[in-house]
């Protein structure tokens, strides 16, 4: 195994982990994903970071998908304490492994930022929602302000290397609404005590049309 392999099945879970697991964070993990009602898809559901603010009442099943299987077990025991059923595979979002309309809700979290090909899994999360199901996001993304979009340009070659393919610039609620999305409501926010260049967060509700 070479050292990059190595790296990003022993280390980078951890760091992902741990990043994402702030309180300022988990704030804003309480903002979207109780919203998530009915049959429920977590793309990058590795980590189990999500599974604490589900509201068990309004879930009626639940599914995941995340391709790292050190993040995959976290995820499943998660689930398993709250005495989830959840079908949670090892996958990528390039391809998600359900069918047409299988969903009421897809959650994504910290997530379109590190696949490969964000237009496709943006694609691919439309297609299993049905129609006028949602899509609950939550990201960073690219800063609205010149001097931080800068330096995320500067730093993000770097960057993504470090943090597992983990871009600071691309667009979020813009990219959710090109891809046959109605963006309902959508906030942002520099987290405090972050860098500004990777503190930019933007959540929203997305509604699939047509």
């Amino acid at each position: 195994m070479g050292f990059k392999a190595w790296y990003e099945e022993n280390v980078l879970p951890h760091i992902i982990r741990c990043g994402c697991a702030n309180d300022g964070i988990a704030a804003l993990r309480a903002k979207v994903v109780p919203l998530a009602e009915g049959r429920v898809f977590e793309m990058g559901a590795g980590g189990g970071l999500n599974q604490p603010f589900y509201d068990p009442a309004k879930v009626t099943g639940f599914s995941g998908l995340d391709p790292c299987g050190k993040l995959l077990d976290f995820a499943r025991a998660a689930a398993r304490e709250r005495g989830w059923e959840g079908d949670i595979r090892q996958g990528v979002g390039e391809a998600i492994p359900f069918d047409d309309a299988s969903f009421d809700t897809v959650v994504c979290t910290f997530t379109m930022c590190s696949v490969q090909d964000q237009p496709q899994v943006l694609k691919e999360m439309r297609r299993i929602l049905r129609p006028g199901g949602k899509l609950l996001f939550l990201e960073h993304g690219r800063a609205p302000d010149p001097g931080p979009a800068r330096w995320q340009d500067r730093i993000e070659p770097a960057w993504k290397a470090v943090f597992g393919n983990c871009h600071l610039s691309r667009e979020v609620a813009g990219a959710v609404r090109k891809h046959g999305f109605a963006v309902e409501r959508v906030d942002h926010k520099y987290m405090e005590r972050t860098p500004r260049f990777a503190g930019f967060m933007e959540w929203g509700v997305g509604v699939k049309e047509g």
